[in-house]
């Protein structure tokens, strides 16, 4: 008899619901979300086990790799598509989540997903550190513009060299707003300096990674895209192709069609919103920017027939496949285009 086993993820504990090949419900239960609670469960089922499924999110990989490891396999799911079908059910609760999770499992309609190794996962956690600094750092100026601007003390366009400056200018002989602005100025030097710090480390990985020296070949393509890139693929083998990376991204347009209705739309925005963003600023850098070369040519021409927007998204995607062919090949970026190797 086959079984069906569902996992809703939660932060403290999970639930279980188990199906047979018919459909019927033989347990549900909740278990406590850490790996050896969930193989002392599945062991204790004592019944051969079909397919085990829980859908993909941060803490569903640190699971995923504890029932790796002792020797039980499991299956993540996309996020998307298990919304799509829980949206569905009129309740929703975590146990209801869990018996739809084993029924997508049931029918086979699920797209998995790849559990990405633990370096992956450390490069993504110090690329979102910067992320969150820079964030915070932008916000914290903002703000104090803001503060200042009620007082009809206006900063205007400034460069971060001279931003603490121009500041203490304005603030000059109010000792209310120069206590104001002396907290706010302390808190942001220590983010532009931790910011910094991050930032060394993330160019020094990208220089020690033979993949991502090539990558940083290309024009527009610097440390963040090319580590941002890496540690979103994580490995370049699961692709069967280079262009399947560009609709994995989620840079191709959406598509409905309904009788004679056919309508194609914006991009999908599936995938690695991450990875969507570098490669659209990389194709942005590359188009407004960069020395002429192929690729640029190319988008050229793309904007002179669709406009600039649609140009960048497909210089975007067009960066996604020949980057993972520049990886896979071990090759260099070429500035004049070869159709045997930059073929996308």
């Amino acid at each position: 008899m086959k079984t069906f086993i569902g996992i809703d993820v939660s932060l403290a504990s999970s639930a279980f619901c188990v199906l047979d090949e018919h459909g019927h419900i033989l347990k549900e239960v909740q278990v406590a979300s850490e790996p050896e609670a969930f193989v002392a469960f599945l062991r204790s089922l004592r019944r051969p086990i079909d397919a085990i499924g829980l859908e993909a999110g941060p803490l569903s990989q640190w699971l995923y790799r504890g029932l790796a490891e002792a020797g039980i396999d499991a299956t993540l799911l996309e996020t998307r598509r298990v919304k799509a079908v829980l949206k569905a059910m009129p309740v929703k609760t975590d146990r209801r989540d869990a018996e739809g999770i084993a029924r997508l499992l049931r029918m086979g309609w699920f797209r998995p997903v790849h559990c990405k190794s633990i370096s992956a996962q450390e490069l993504r956690a110090l690329l979102s550190t910067r992320r969150a600094l820079q964030k915070a750092a932008l916000d914290i100026e903002q703000s104090l513009r803001g503060i200042l601007r009620n007082f009809g003390l206006k900063l205007g366009p400034i460069s971060k060299g001279r931003y603490e400056e121009r500041i203490c200018e304005l603030v000059s002989g109010n000792s209310m707003l120069e206590a104001t602005s002396m907290a706010v100025l302390r808190a942001r030097d220590k983010l532009r300096r931790e910011l910094t710090s991050i930032e060394r480390q993330l160019r020094d990985r990208a220089r020690q990674d033979e993949a991502c020296r090539f990558m940083m070949t290309m024009p527009g393509v610097g440390a963040v895209v090319a580590l941002t890139f890496r540690a979103a693929i994580d490995d370049p083998g699961r692709f069967r192709s280079s262009r399947a990376v560009g609709p994995w991204a989620g840079l191709t347009p959406r598509r409905e069609q309904s009788g004679e209705s056919d309508v194609v739309g914006h991009i999908t925005k599936a995938g690695d919103a991450t990875l969507r963003t570098a490669l659209f600023n990389a194709a942005t850098v590359l188009m407004h920017r960069a020395k002429p070369c192929w690729l640029k040519a190319w988008g050229m021409q793309v904007a002179k027939r669709r406009g600039q927007k649609r140009a960048t998204v497909a210089v975007a995607r067009r960066i996604g496949v020949v980057l993972h062919r520049m990886w896979t090949d071990g090759t260099d970026f070429r500035m004049v285009r070869n159709t045997d190797t930059t073929k996308a």
